[in-house]
């Protein structure tokens, strides 16, 4: 047997000493994530975006208790509460339709094709039907239109427009050529709606020879819902 040689023995120690201590530095390194300035920069955008979040529930929760506490606490008297009441159902109101508004927009005036011998098509074609007004007044609502009239008549979420021969029914009253459309909202977003090339109205007057005049206004009145809405099938869910 030969003799037992300590070098040997040290050299294969240092090796598995030196493997073990790369091993754990590599370790080490992986589990540490730089920090950089962009890093630090996305963290304090996040951190602003959540404060301001959470600032705007504050804001909330504070206006509701503040309104809650106006009508439950008998304290503020029973003339205050009924001022914040009345507020609500004017806001109510004005948002149903049933209060005049005023305010910057367009008015357009449309009327049925003059000439219409140079129609080489159905005479029907060049008049204005329930369904071109229903296009014309979609498009204004995409564009923003807070408030919309048709010859001085309210039109509402719920309003019925139909042809009857040679008028059109909104609201169950009968209107005649011109047709005057009065839109509250951006009198440049409302006219775009109207005159941009490819629009409802570009195509009912380039092919069908519709009259349509739009004029941006700095002031329009339009006035409040006259008739009267009720619920016959529809109940509040208890």
């Amino acid at each position: 047997m030969k003799d037992f040689n300590p070098k040997i023995v040290i050299a294969v120690f240092s090796i598995l000493v030196g493997i073990l201590l790369a091993s754990q530095i590599k370790m080490n390194i992986q589990m540490v994530t730089p920090v950089t300035i962009e890093s630090i920069k996305r963290l304090e955008l996040e951190v602003k975006a959540l404060r301001n979040d959470i600032d705007d529930l504050k804001s909330n929760i504070e206006e509701k208790e503040r309104y809650l506490g106006l009508i439950e606490n008998a304290n503020y008297g029973d003339s205050n509460i009924i001022d914040v009441l009345e507020d609500e159902k004017e806001k109510n109101m004005m948002l149903a339709g049933y209060k005049s508004v005023e305010g910057p927009g367009i008015e357009i005036v449309m009327f049925d094709n003059i000439n219409s011998d140079e129609l080489s098509f159905d005479f029907n074609d060049g008049i204005i039907h329930d369904v071109d007004m229903q296009n014309i007044l979609n498009d204004l609502r995409v564009a923003g239109a807070e408030a919309i009239s048709i010859n001085g008549e309210r039109v509402l979420a719920f309003s019925d427009i139909k042809c009857a021969g040679p008028v059109i029914r909104v609201n169950g009253r009968s209107l005649g050529t011109p047709f005057i459309i009065s839109a509250i909202g951006d009198p440049k977003l409302l006219m775009a709606a109207i005159s941009a090339p490819g629009t409802y109205s570009d195509m009912l007057t380039r092919v069908y020879g519709i009259g349509i005049q739009p004029y941006m206004k700095d002031k329009l009145i339009i006035p409040a819902y006259s008739g009267d809405f009720t619920f016959v099938y529809a109940k509040t869910v208890q």
